[in-house]
């Protein structure tokens, strides 16, 4: 997108430069907003982790999002533990645009698709906003040719034009945990979002919809990804082939 940055600072969205790794907390606490979010929810993370078994000096993060349950599950693990938990379920408070991918700026749509958090935003115009990273590679093969898009966050507030809003308290303990994900080194946190829980049965019953069918070869596809967490508890090694199909290792 040739106005991103514009368009993000339109937004609200800011963007901020930060090491990754140890000091990466510090330097968001430095940040009035940070600072209060981490006295208003650290001690509450701090025991559900414990309650996990997680360690909180190694935690990893994991989220996922499902747009027709209105749910963005945050799945949580010790850096060496080979699979997530899940730490808890919040409400989408607000959505745009209708079950499929985003292909295009202006289409209201929220992203299908794997992503990570790719943007920390303290200065959010919605509280505290994480990146989603949309447009990815698949997105951008069947994208329209004029602008993809982008600007994609969770973030507080509820209010939406293709973003995934939570609420301002709600996002502070996302933010919160993914910097500590982050301090402890996880460079890539997940963010997953699909149509719907991509059961067989659920799957099924969105394909018997002529309004979802020209989605079919795409939730497919997505499924596979799903599947995995599903089994494993562990997201999949996520590549993109030359068509735009994801390929899981």
């Amino acid at each position: 997108m040739k106005n991103l940055a514009l368009l993000f600072i339109l937004l609200g969205f800011v963007t901020v430069s930060f090491k990754a790794g140890t000091g990466f907390r510090a330097e968001q606490k430095r940040i009035a907003r940070v600072k209060a979010a981490y006295t208003e929810k650290w001690a509450g993370v701090k025991k559900r982790l414990a309650e996990l078994g997680v360690d909180t000096a190694s935690v990893n993060v994991c989220i996922r999002g499902f747009k027709q349950e209105g749910k963005l599950e945050l799945w949580v693990k010790s850096a060496k533990s080979a699979a997530y938990q899940l730490y808890t379920t919040y409400d989408i408070c607000s959505a745009s645009g209708v079950l499929g991918p985003k292909r295009c700026q202006g289409d209201l749509q929220v992203p299908e698709g794997f992503y990570h958090v790719n943007i920390f935003n303290p200065y959010s115009a919605y509280h505290l906003s994480l990146g989603v990273s949309y447009p990815n590679a698949a997105d951008r093969v069947f994208a329209c040719k004029r602008d993809p898009g982008g600007a994609i966050m969770i973030h507080g507030n509820c209010v939406t034009i293709g973003c995934i809003p939570i609420t301002d308290d709600k996002i502070k303990e996302v933010y919160v945990l993914c910097v500590e994900a982050k301090n402890a080194g996880q460079q890539n946190i997940p963010i997953h979002i699909f149509p719907a829980r991509l059961s067989e049965e659920n799957l099924k019953a969105l394909l018997a919809e002529k309004d979802y069918a020209a989605h079919a070869a795409f939730w497919t596809n997505l499924k596979k990804g799903y599947d995995h967490f599903e089994e494993k508890k562990m997201p999949a090694k996520v590549s993109v082939d030359v068509k735009g199909n994801y390929v899981f290792n």
